[in-house]
């Protein structure tokens, strides 16, 4: 399991409950102390050389710890991930290696479906509206994936916002670089969003929880903010009722 660097920083619950739920479903969990930053920010920079340096750290980070899969939560990170081969192409030490790596790399929602429920999913009675974020569904085309793991969650009503392939504004840094324009796409997401009547917004990369979660507070509707691993966790793990 990859911790990434803003994930682990800012939302390590998440981190916590992605652990959790690949025990559950009967996986062996290694998380390297030693991993760094993948190079996604790099990536996103157009820093494709100081990308390149974190990618082959990466590479041999979990290449001695001799795992069969490389689980992420980030969708950014993920992405950036399943193109080492390509950011690697040009360096004969590295070029398979990074083409083996990748090939292991899978997102959370995407391993789980092809893992298949093994643990029981309690009840979570909510109404929650799922974003897609660009760098699952578009750059690594999971869109039915995180739907099937929260449909499957008992009592859990999924609605759909609409425009959903519009981007939040996160993507990446480009909030950071324009920061007017990334604030109109926010809003426009956050309408749709407060439109669906949803208690609860759910989606799968840090950016976009903290790019949403600030324009439905500044539009006056904040609603809570879940990644897809923390309303599974707790369909899995269920606080006992007193």
């Amino acid at each position: 399991m990859i911790t990434g660097c803003v994930q682990d920083a800012f939302f390590s619950e998440v981190n916590r409950a992605t652990a959790r739920i690949l025990a559950s479903e009967g996986c062996e969990v290694i998380i390297p102390p030693s991993q760094s930053c993948c190079g996604a920010l790099s990536l996103h920079n157009g820093r494709e050389s100081e990308a390149a340096r974190f990618a082959r750290r990466t590479i041999d980070t979990f290449s001695r710890a001799g795992v069969d899969t490389v689980v992420i939560n980030s969708a950014g990170c993920g992405s950036a991930l399943k193109e080492y081969a390509d950011v690697l192409k040009d360096d004969p030490a590295y070029a398979q290696k990074a083409v083996d790596f990748a090939g292991k790399v899978r997102d959370l929602a995407e391993f789980l479906v092809e893992l298949g429920p093994v643990a029981e999913r309690h009840p979570v009675r909510v109404r929650a509206a799922y974003h897609d974020a660009c760098h699952l569904s578009h750059a690594q085309g999971i869109r039915q994936q995180p739907r099937e793991l929260l449909r499957g969650i008992p009592e859990l009503t999924l609605v759909e916002p609409p425009d959903a392939a519009l981007c939040c504004g996160s993507a990446g840094i480009y909030n950071l670089l324009q920061p007017e324009a990334a604030g109109d796409l926010g809003a426009r997401k956050a309408d749709a969003i407060a439109g669906t009547g949803a208690q609860l917004l759910v989606t799968a990369n840090p950016g976009c929880l903290m790019q949403i979660t600030a324009a439905l507070d500044r539009r006056g509707t904040p609603i809570p903010a879940l990644h897809t691993a923390q309303i599974l966790d707790a369909s899995l793990h269920p606080t006992p009722r007193m």
